[in-house]
């Protein structure tokens, strides 16, 4: 019986538990994917510990894996079994076997092995849309990024430097923001020791930024609002520190905007993903991204990489291996 990772009841890393758990033959629309690499994101911290509500308990967390197809359900084309595919937003991940949805797969291009999919498809989707359409950045745009050295923002740096924008980049210590630096970010700002708003000020002469990328939450809201030019952007998609309290409409001097995007939202049709993904295959495989991948846990240690990424001890990607 293959083993996973399952939750019984919402908390701290204790609350991840390896066991054996059957995996019955994949419904109509499913493929039965036996898993080579499968990614950690903070979005697998919420649902551990309950601040996004899990449908049911038991509950397999993880929403990104990438391995071989070793059964297809009935009414599925698109897949045969020994396919290589991945997938990112399917929660369920942290397992040895898994059932996807066939349309939330997307095949895996020569060149493109198992760990760098797992590391790269959801945090590397998420890039994607932030750049090319919730913000389209270019060579005219300033933008401050929250957590530059985290896997989001390592793939973020790259490719915003790959458009020709200046990319303010907050870390938290000189490490990250040496390693921010050497995947294209402009200039850095050490929020362990220095203001990011006057920072930001400094770096613009004032000017304020065209846009603010923020997955911190709490700790750099409404700081972040302090760095936007007049009709600025603040794009809040993660919440690491804890969520952004309720906020009055007010708070949006200056003719700002705010917008909560998500994954979801911008793969929903399986023309979404495959654009999407596309677009993020061409970029590693022309070598304009580096997917880095600092750290590998077995499976049966994804308590110890929930820790370390709570602890912020890690930089770039974190994959388990089963």
């Amino acid at each position: 019986m293959p083993f996973a990772v399952r939750v019984h009841a919402t908390g701290g890393p204790e609350a991840l538990v390896y066991e054996d758990v059957p995996v019955a033959d994949p419904s109509p629309g499913e493929v039965l994917l036996r898993q080579r690499a499968i990614g950690v994101n903070f979005i697998d911290v919420y649902h551990r510990n309950g601040l996004y509500k899990l449908e049911s308990l038991p509950a397999i967390i993880g929403s990104e894996g990438a391995g071989d197809v070793i059964a297809v359900g009935p009414g599925v084309s698109r897949f045969k079994v020994g396919d290589r595919a991945a997938y990112a937003g399917s929660i369920g991940g942290y397992a040895e076997v898994r059932a996807v949805r066939a349309e939330r797969l997307v095949k895996l291009p020569d060149g493109i092995d198992y760990d760098t999919a797992a590391a790269m498809l959801l945090q590397g989707m998420t890039v994607r849309y932030l750049l090319r359409e919730t913000y389209r950045v270019g060579p005219e745009t300033t933008m401050l990024l929250h957590a530059a050295a985290g896997g989001v923002g390592l793939i973020a740096c790259q490719w915003a430097h790959a458009l020709g924008a200046t990319i303010i980049g907050t870390v938290s210590s000189d490490e990250k923001a040496e390693l921010a630096m050497e995947n294209g970010c402009t200039y850095t700002i050490n929020t362990k020791r220095d203001d990011f708003v006057s920072g930001v000020r400094e770096y613009t002469n004032g000017n304020g930024c065209d846009v603010v990328y923020d997955s911190v939450g709490k700790d750099t809201f409404p700081q972040s609002l302090d760095c936007l030019k007049p009709r600025g952007l603040w794009v809040s998609f993660g919440n690491s520190s804890g969520p952004v309290p309720p906020f009055p409409l007010t708070a949006l001097k200056g003719s700002l905007f705010a917008t909560r995007p998500t994954l979801l939202a911008y793969t929903a049709t399986p023309r979404d993903l495959e654009d999407n993904a596309a677009e993020l295959f061409q970029m590693v495989l022309s070598k304009q991204i580096r997917i880095t991948i600092n750290h590998r846990y077995p499976l049966s240690r994804a308590a110890d990489a929930h820790r370390d990424l709570e602890a912020r001890r890690t930089t770039g990607s974190i994959i388990l291996i089963p």
